[in-house]
Order: structure tokens, then C-alpha cells, then sequence
């Protein structure tokens, strides 16, 4: 492949109709103001492109649109059933203790009570323990923290659920 040329993942998706790109961006972030933005600036002509359309559009989502991407993902440590993006991305507390299990269930339930939302973080990669020991940290942040710790994890998240869409066959 030349440098110029784009990866056939990039331009299967620039050649989407407008309704398979919209729900094909849905699957990687599931807020609306994102996929919008992100299919007005389509055809792109390199992932990179895209990545920085995505990291862009996730700085200027709003409150309500953190809350509607937010929404899209499941707690850590109960992937949704059927759904191997979440069960892949969680892979860290696939093995983990029972013991660490029920930690992280009441970490999650303290989170969502004091914030609103489920603990967002990018798990991929991470251990059981590492995530564990963020939401234990995080859990001190004021709100507004939260929400910009959230902002740049959903932007992580969505670079690595991009990269699936886009990479080659």
C-alpha cells in the first residue's frame, strides 16, 4: 500500500450510505452530536483524519452529550450480554476474583450515586485491580473532574472502537 492511498476499511466507511455510517458510528460512541459531526466531515482521507474529527467532536460535546455517550456503556465488571465490544474491552475483569467482583460492583453502584453515570474508563488493557484502584480514586473528584476525566476516556475508548471500524480486512 502507498502512503497516499486509504486503508479499505477508511474507504468502505467514507462510501456508507449516510443511515450504515451513522449506525456504524453509533456502535463505537452513542452520542448522536459525535456521529454527527463526525459524517458531515466524510470522505476522509486518512485514519488519523478521522481520529482527530473524533477527538474534536468529543471536546465540544456538551454535558447532555457526555450523559447520551455515557449511556451507551455498560458498568465494568457486567458487560452487556451478547455484546463482544463491551465483553472484549472488559477482558481485565474477566479472570478477576469473585472478591474483586463484589468490590467493583459496590465501587460502581458508590460511583453512579454520587455522579449519575456509570464509571467510564478506557479498560482496554487494563487489569481488574488497575481499574478497581481508579474508580477508587476517581470517586473523590468533584463532578466537573469527573466530567473531563470522562470526556478524555470516551475519547480514547472511540479512537480504539474507530481504529476496529476502519482497519483493514
Amino acid at each position: 500500500m502507498t502512503s497516499n492511498s486509504t486503508p479499505s476499511g477508511l474507504a468502505r466507511f467514507n462510501a456508507l450510505e449516510e443511515h450504515a455510517a451513522h449506525a456504524a458510528l453509533h456502535e463505537a460512541c452513542a452520542s448522536t452530536a459525535w456521529a454527527k459531526q463526525l459524517l458531515a466531515a466524510r470522505p476522509y482521507a486518512t485514519a488519523d483524519a478521522l481520529y482527530a474529527a473524533s477527538d474534536a467532536a468529543m471536546a465540544e460535546l456538551t454535558a447532555e452529550d457526555l450523559a447520551e455517550a455515557m449511556a451507551g456503556h455498560p458498568p465494568i465488571g457486567r458487560p452487556k450480554p451478547g455484546d463482544p465490544t463491551s465483553a472484549r474491552e472488559q477482558r481485565g475483569m474477566a479472570g478477576a476474583s469473585e472478591e474483586l467482583k463484589a468490590q467493583m460492583l459496590e465501587l460502581n453502584l458508590a460511583y453512579q450515586d454520587k455522579f449519575g453515570h456509570v464509571f467510564l474508563i478506557c479498560a482496554t488493557g487494563r487489569t481488574g485491580e488497575q481499574m478497581r484502584d481508579a474508580v477508587k480514586e476517581r470517586i473523590g473528584n468533584s463532578p466537573e473532574q469527573e466530567r473531563e476525566i470522562v470526556r478524555t476516556e470516551l475519547g480514547k475508548i472511540n479512537r480504539i472502537r474507530l481504529a476496529r471500524l476502519v482497519e483493514e480486512d
